[in-house]
């Protein structure tokens, strides 16, 4: 699982990084953005937690919650209208984003995953980011007005307003990060429950 996750990551991280550059669309925008962080990330996080290879090793003060503050911080920080649009325009900022982006994502990944006694620390991290993540992407998807533009804009070849463009996006955050993030929160606290019981069939 650990040799395929890694080149699987990586290859997927590629694709997001290709769709995130010069995105005139949110909807791609949130797409690319959910590809790295949800989905490329975590198989990253997969083939570098407990290696050689892991960038996080030693660092125990770097807890799942504090990586989940940290991530909460980046993402809400990058879909501030202004600062959206500012990305939009300027490329430099559009590769600071996507790197912010992708750090983020890693250092919460592989924080929740690492082996041991952390995994309850994991599955709470990764369950307050689904909620976050729930919380934005349900204001992008029933916010009043279009917050990020008001032109016609095109999706992946699709003509949309920008408030049918928003309110996708929103639904592509919704259904991918906050889903991506309850499944991990989920799994870590299965695996800690099939732990539990099989520790008290041995001292029976």
């Amino acid at each position: 699982m650990r040799t395929i996750a890694l080149p699987a990551g990586l290859a997927l991280l590629g694709l997001a990084l290709v769709l995130g550059l010069g995105a005139g669309s949110f909807t791609v925008h949130m797409v690319a953005h959910m590809g790295m962080v949800a989905v490329a990330a975590p198989l990253i996080a997969c083939g570098l937690v407990g290696t050689r290879r892991d960038p996080l090793a030693g660092l125990a003060w770097m807890t799942p919650m504090l990586a989940s503050l940290v991530e909460l911080v980046v993402v809400w920080f990058w879909h501030v209208p202004v600062l959206r649009a500012a990305a939009d325009a300027s490329l430099v900022l559009t590769l600071v984003e996507q790197a912010s982006f992708l750090a983020a994502g890693l250092l919460l990944w592989i924080t929740c995953l690492r082996p041991g006694d952390g995994r309850l620390a994991g599955t709470i991290g990764l369950l307050f980011t689904s909620m976050h993540m729930t919380l934005l992407g349900v204001l992008l998807a029933l916010a009043p007005r279009p917050l990020y533009g008001d032109g016609a804009v095109s999706c992946f070849g699709i003509p949309l307003s920008a408030a049918a463009d928003q309110q996708i996006g929103g639904v592509v955050m919704l259904m991918v990060g906050a889903l991506a993030y309850l499944a991990g929160g989920v799994t870590l606290l299965a695996g800690l429950l099939r732990d539990g019981e099989e520790k008290m069939v041995e001292e029976r």
